[in-house]
């Protein structure tokens, strides 16, 4: 028994070994660890994520806050090798003041011959790129990458931004072993707090003293040789939190059929409440979103007022038009094709729109502002709706940056029109996907707001033609019709219009394993019809012969190989970019000789509360049998509560497509 105990400790010990955070203390065990001990499907994980903010005070620049950074990543095995590439993105506008990155340390840790070898990132493996007018990343590449290596980086980021704390993130796209993070903020600074997806981590709380202490010349008096100086010291409260956690199970951004993973990981939001120096009154920072849009209204309503510049070209792109909804096409129409999309997201303006109208070019709010004036001077009750995109995620508070994008809408008697111009192939009421993300806010012309659905229920269908036959030795020779329709077909012209046709038939073969001989896109660019795509192909991987029986899908090389839903529980919707339908018909002709010795039996199945619903149904006809699959789904979001059907009844699903016909010979 004692064997035993002394046998259970010595285990115990190994597997908990004593680690050193500190910067440059990677163990030899951290090192020797092959897999995550609670997460064996963990490509790398956090051995240790450390976040210290906190204000410092200087007299030239007052205060400022600095965020102290430590990260110590293990690599399991190869599919962890992209954490050896870290970016730390800052705010660096070309006008105003900027953040910068101060102190990059980053080491790369292996095992060589039992001993610990530390290889350095040096400065030529450090760069900066600009990302935009407003941010700027720095790109750390670290060296001598294997299976088993340990990562470690320490810098700070220092913001002239008081009122702007950067959301705390709990959880990560890879486990956390151990995370510290400090929060100080000094007590002439009020911030709420609000708690952000599914994982909670209780704050420790205390207060301190902090103290600034600067140095100021004095006047001098007339005829003095010397200078006078004299010491300033303050002292001032902080209140400190602490978050500590152990064990955070990663939350990974390759879950399908999300917006934005970093809405759901858990973590604090920070919104400024007031600021109050000794005294002085508290300055209320803290606004209402009707605050917010009307903010914005103000800014950018001046703009729209100006149509001086197109007055002519409107009144021909007008002529002899007068329904409503004719209007609305055309303008949308011209503006589209008058001012390409610069790839720039903002709710303001980059340069006039007098100026983009004549030099052809501009940002999502210089587009959608122009288009809003051109729908108003066409008599059209036209507003701007302001969007916060997928990437900017879902805002928490009525902040000014928790808007990022500007959409254009129309008030007619039937409800609202909402149309983005930055997007050559999108038409009225239908946003591409990047712009839908739960509601927008519309502001109307005297400046009050409300918010607007932005989810479209049209849905994006995806049809399926085909017809094929089998010879004797499992060759399947066929063609494929295919119609891509609403935003089915807006995504599939971004995706594929400017690829090359030689391209988008290496992509289908290597997909599907097939051999195409011929293929064809029709309405390519004509946006008012769907896209239609015909193949015609040969293949000789779709059948398997076993003992003289051939076994083939029905639906041959479409519907679905594998359940899309991993996870065992999910806490975050499932959301897709619209309502959907896809929809496969298939007339197969059996060799000659052959017979059905079996078929997949029908299936019928829905969703709760009409969310959706799958049927499929194969019928034999001769020497023919057909197959007919379609799946539907109502809505573009489903909660997370019915994940757990969602991912069953797609089980079925699969399982139903992925069954076989057998095949005997007669």
């Amino acid at each position: 028994m004692k064997n035993i105990i002394v046998v259970l400790l010595l285990f115990f010990a190994a597997s908990n070994y004593a680690q050193d955070y500190k910067f440059g203390k990677v163990s030899k065990e951290e090192l020797e660890e092959s897999v995550h001990p609670l997460d064996s499907t963990a490509e790398a994980a956090y051995l240790y994520s450390k976040r210290r903010t906190y204000y410092r005070f200087s007299k030239n620049e007052g205060f400022q806050i600095i965020n102290e950074i430590h990260e110590r990543i293990k690599i399991y095995n190869k599919d962890g090798f992209d954490k050896a590439t870290q970016s730390i993105r800052f705010y660096k506008p070309e006008k105003g003041d900027k953040e910068r990155i101060t102190g990059i340390t980053a080491v790369t840790y292996n095992l060589e011959g039992g001993k610990i070898k530390k290889t350095k990132v040096s400065k030529k493996q450090i760069f900066e790129e600009q990302l935009s007018k407003y941010t700027a990343q720095k790109k750390i590449t670290f060296p001598e990458i294997k299976e088993g290596t340990v990562l470690e980086l320490e810098y700070k980021l220092v913001s002239p931004y008081t009122t702007v704390i950067d959301d705390l993130e709990f959880q990560k796209d890879i486990p956390v072993k151990k995370l510290d993070c400090y929060i100080e903020i000094p007590e002439y600074f009020n911030f709420k707090q609000q708690v952000k997806g599914y994982y909670l981590i209780p704050p420790e709380r205390s207060s301190g003293k902090r103290s600034a202490a600067w140095t100021t010349r004095e006047s001098r008096e007339y005829g003095a040789t010397n200078s006078n100086f004299s010491n300033n010291k303050v002292e001032y409260n902080v209140d400190v939190q602490k978050y500590l956690g152990e064990n955070i199970p990663a939350l990974r951004d390759d879950e399908a059929f999300v917006y934005n993973i970093n809405n759901y990981r858990g973590g604090i939001g920070y919104e400024i409440n007031f600021v109050k120096y000794p005294n002085s009154a508290p300055k209320f920072l803290a606004r209402s979103w009707a605050d917010v849009a009307k903010s914005i209204y103000k800014a950018i309503d001046p703009e729209i007022k100006r149509n001086g510049y197109y007055k002519d070209d409107l009144n021909s792109v007008l002529q002899g038009v007068t329904d409503d909804a004719q209007k609305i096409g055309r303008l949308f129409q011209f503006v589209k094709e008058k001012v390409k999309w610069n790839g720039y997201s903002s709710v303001y303006p980059d340069i006039s729109l007098k100026k983009a109208y004549k030099e052809g070019t501009g940002n999502v709010a210089t587009i959608n502002l122009m288009l809003i004036s051109m729908l108003r001077s066409a008599g059209l009750n036209a507003n701007p709706v302001l969007v916060s995109t997928r990437a900017n995620g879902v805002p928490l508070f009525p902040t000014r940056d928790g808007f990022n994008y500007v959409v254009a809408s129309v008030s007619l008697p039937e409800g609202y029109v909402v149309m983005d111009a930055s997007e050559i192939y999108s038409v009225p009421n239908m946003l591409p996907s990047r712009a839908v993300n739960w509601q927008g806010r519309l502001i109307l012309k005297n400046g009050n707001s409300k918010w607007l659905n932005l989810g479209s229920s049209t849905k994006a269908i995806e049809d399926d033609f085909i017809s094929a036959k089998i010879d004797a030795d499992g060759m399947v020779e066929g063609a494929i019709r295919t119609k891509f329709s609403n935003l089915g077909a807006l995504e599939f012209r971004k995706r594929y219009n400017k690829i090359k046709e030689e391209e988008l038939i290496t992509r289908m073969e290597d997909a599907y394993s097939l051999e195409i001989d011929e293929f064809k896109l029709d309405n390519k660019f004509d946006i008012g019809k769907s896209i239609v795509r015909t193949v015609k192909f040969t293949s000789e991987d779709l059948v398997e012969e076993i003992n003289g029986k051939m076994y083939v899908k029905p639906l041959l090389f479409k519907g679905y190989a594998s359940n899309p839903f991993k996870l065992d529980e999910r806490k975050f919707p499932v959301e897709f970019s619209s309502p959907l339908k896809e929809k496969s018909s298939v007339t197969l002709q059996i060799p000659e000789g052959y017979s059905v010795e079996s078929l997949p039996e029908k299936k019928a199945i829905g969703l709760p509360d009409n969310l959706g619903v799958f049927r499929y149904q194969v019928i034999p006809s001769g020497n023919k049998i057909k197959a007919i699959s379609i799946l539907e789904l109502n809505q573009s979001t489903i909660p997370a509560n019915y994940y757990d059907v969602l991912k069953g009844f797609f089980g079925e699903l699969v399982e139903k497509q992925t069954e076989k016909i057998v095949l005997v010979k007669s």
